[in-house]
């Protein structure tokens, strides 16, 4: 169950030519591949490109009606792999990568595929992840297409450019026989807009027909002497083929006056915010026609360097916007014009942030700084700028609010899990933990404060492989079911059988890829009509070796979780030690059971729900249950009792009843506060009649209490 569905969406994708499209932009990029003839696609999922994959999933029956191939890969790698049908075919494929992280994990097949070169076009999907809503490393898909000599593409974010972006990547692709990378920011994946349809093309070729007629050339194989033959290709045929079609075809686009003493060269994927930032420096309006001459670099990689010093000349100073390092773009337009000697004053990186998110406002900044040391006679007055904000009198908030770092979702079956950690590490001391990439990674922070590293996908158990022979404290790595159906069951666990690694290792399994939107698995429970799900994790460890395994169904019994790790860290066994701890996802079991219940109630079906509360009369306020839990709803409330000044705990209405507050409190022995209340709806007749003797027998009992009750203040 992928986090959001397409099913209604996709049959947008079936308009054609002379119907307008509207939608988001993850959907715009899809229609513009069936358009244009793709023959399979491919790819993992992930921020910010995980809906592309749960469109592509949702449209699968659309896809199959044209004859494209959809493989939901295993990993980037694998996607990648899968674009080796374009080598000798004349095939157009398509896959999608999370960001740089997925450009790493690819890289080995990249460079295999950009080697060897393609026969159809082969487009890179990437979801450039950088900036404020990034969860992983900051880093650029740049460096991976240069040093691979991969073509990149970075379209202005509107779907008219998106949609052409996709054909030109192909044409490009197959114009100079090599892949091609589209990169697309968070905010152009869901972008609404409209642009004019095409007819939806199937293959000329498909991934069928040309099964039944194998093609091989030994010249596109990475080996000696033609490996050799390849890096020289690049340089001769495929970059001069490459370039020619980007002149050619117009893919930079230059905006504004044809002179000017100033201009801006940009990426093609900061138009929008360059047009934003120059309407409130009152020097572009809002149809985005600007008195600053653009040069926007739709294309990024290779350098077009005649149009690039075509646009300087004229100009005595230019302006390179260029997101974050290093600054791979400037140091290539540098050298352009040392080799011209062109006399132009050349500025980006110092006017520009050397690092972080180009917003709005670091753009509308970096311009304006700019402008002021270049053509200072450009800006304009106040009363002649209306889009101008008036002076910022909003503090920086950073200094009196508080970080709030990320952390598990309410009722989160892995919570448990890291606070039996912590019993136990109240038990045996401090252990050396690994953590991975995952829900799970959110027990490096408070209150848990678990784990100390995390190097990748999958890669917990090899994370903690310099600490496998164990000693007097084994370690303990932590992994989730998406992680080991990715990359960890070879990394991580078979390389701790080899090794004899005496470590422990933890697979946090949830059902889903949760992290990258819910999306199935091999070991998931649900019945997907078109994959193949229900296989277990802990058959798979038996079979590559692992002898200790431990299952538990049910993380919320947190007394059962204390104990297996227990025995594992004590046990006389020598090898790897694996537990398998195995509740699903809360977030898709109430994205499947809401609607459940919301129908069961409205239909008078009696439905039962679980409530937790504090009894604030016995619970004693030291809060020991919060430092254990960590549960969004688990807060404080003043009791109102003037005799106690500090406040209490208190479960809110964003409980979805899982327990775990209670069990731990339980397992912990702190104070038995904790109780459990079932709402019930459509209740029969004789329990709203019981119902109704305990509300009078209770408020009986309550305005007796009342009656008794000393009152300050009064005689």
């Amino acid at each position: 169950m992928a986090e959001r569905s397409f099913k209604k969406e996709v049959q947008q994708l079936r308009i054609g030519a002379g119907e307008t499209f509207a939608g988001e932009g993850i959907l715009a990029i899809t229609k513009a591949l069936l358009e244009n003839g793709v023959g399979y696609v491919g790819g993992y999922q992930g921020a910010p490109i995980s809906h592309l994959m749960d469109v592509l999933a949702d449209a699968e029956e659309i896809l199959g009606e044209l004859g494209v191939r959809f493989e939901a890969s295993a990993s980037e790698a694998a996607a990648t792999a899968m674009l080796a049908a374009s080598v000798h075919y004349p095939i157009r494929g398509a896959v999608t990568y999370k960001g740089p992280v997925g450009v790493n994990v690819a890289s080995d097949a990249l460079a295999n595929l950009a080697s060897g070169g393609v026969t159809g076009g082969a487009l890179i999907i990437v979801g450039e992840d950088y900036g404020e809503g990034s969860s992983i490393m900051q880093e650029r898909s740049h460096a991976f297409a240069m040093k691979s000599s991969v073509w990149l593409l970075d379209p202005r974010p509107n779907l008219p450019s998106i949609t052409e972006a996709v054909r030109h990547g192909f044409e490009l692709s197959e114009a100079s026989n090599t892949p091609v990378m589209m990169i697309v920011r968070i905010r152009a994946c869901h972008l609404e807009g409209e642009f004019e349809a095409k007819d939806n093309v199937a293959p000329p070729l498909s991934v069928r027909e040309a099964l039944a007629n194998p093609r091989r050339d030994t010249s596109r194989i990475v080996l000696p002497p033609y490996s050799y033959r390849h890096e020289a290709e690049k340089m001769t045929h495929r970059l001069p083929a490459a370039l020619d079609y980007i002149r050619e075809h117009k893919l930079n686009e230059v905006f504004g006056p044809e002179t000017g003493k100033v201009g801006l060269v940009l990426q093609g994927g900061h138009y929008n915010g360059v047009i934003r930032a120059l309407q409130r420096l009152g020097l572009a309006d809002v149809h985005g026609d600007t008195d600053v001459p653009l040069y926007v670099m739709n294309v990024c990689w290779p350098i077009v360097e005649d149009e690039f010093l075509s646009f300087c000349e004229g100009k005595e100073s230019v302006l390179l916007i260029e997101e974050g390092g290093p600054e791979f773009i400037e140091q290539s337009l540098r050298a352009a014009l040392h080799r011209a000697k062109a006399p132009v004053n050349f500025s980006g990186k110092g006017i520009v942030p050397p690092v972080g998110e180009l917003t709005g406002e670091v753009l509308r900044d970096s311009i304006r700084d700019f402008l002021v040391q270049a053509a200072p006679e450009m800006l304009q007055p106040a009363d002649r700028s209306p889009n101008r904000p008036g002076p910022s009198e909003v503090p920086d908030l950073g200094d009196v609010v508080p970080a709030r770092p990320p952390s598990f979702c309410t009722g989160c079956p892995e919570r448990p899990i890291f606070a039996a950690m912590k019993l136990v590490e109240g038990d045996l001391g401090p252990r050396q933990v690994a953590s991975d990439i995952g829900c799970h990674l959110f027990s490096t922070m408070p209150p848990f404060e678990i784990g100390g590293t995390t190097m990748g996908f999958g890669l917990g158990g090899a994370s903690n492989a310099a600490f496998g022979e164990g000693g007097d404290k084994r370690s303990i790595s932590v992994i989730g079911d998406g992680g080991f159906w990715h990359n960890g069951l070879n990394s991580s666990i078979t390389n701790a059988v080899f090794n004899k690694d005496d470590g422990v290792t933890i697979i946090v399994d949830n059902f889903y890829s949760a992290a990258t939107g819910g999306q199935d698995n091999l070991s998931s429970r649900a019945n997907n009509p078109t994959k193949s799900t229900q296989h277990s994790i802990q058959k798979a460890l038996k079979g590559v070796g692992v002898d200790w395994v431990r299952q538990i169904d049910r993380t919320y019994d947190v007394g059962k979780v204390r104990e297996t790790l227990n025995e594992a860290l004590t046990t006389d066994h020598k090898g790897p030690k694996v537990i398998v701890a195995s509740s699903e996802c809360m977030l898709n079991r109430q994205r499947r059971e809401r609607p459940q219940m919301a129908r069961a109630i409205s239909e008078g079906r009696r439905i039962e729900k679980p409530k937790f509360g504090i009894d604030e009369d016995i619970c004693t306020g030291d809060h020991a249950c919060m430092r254990l839990s960590g549960c969004p709803s688990l807060t404080l409330k003043q009791t109102g009792d003037p005799l106690r000044d500090d406040p209490v705990a208190h479960i809110d209405q964003s409980c979805v009843g899982c327990g775990n507050c209670g069990e731990v409190a339980d397992t912990a022995a702190l104070c038995p506060s904790f109780y459990r209340a079932d709402l019930v709806h459509n209740p029969g007749r004789w329990e709203r009649r019981i119902a109704g003797w305990r509300r009078r027998a209770i408020g009986w009992l309550q305005a007796r209490r009342d009656r008794k009750r000393l009152v300050w203040g009064q005689a």
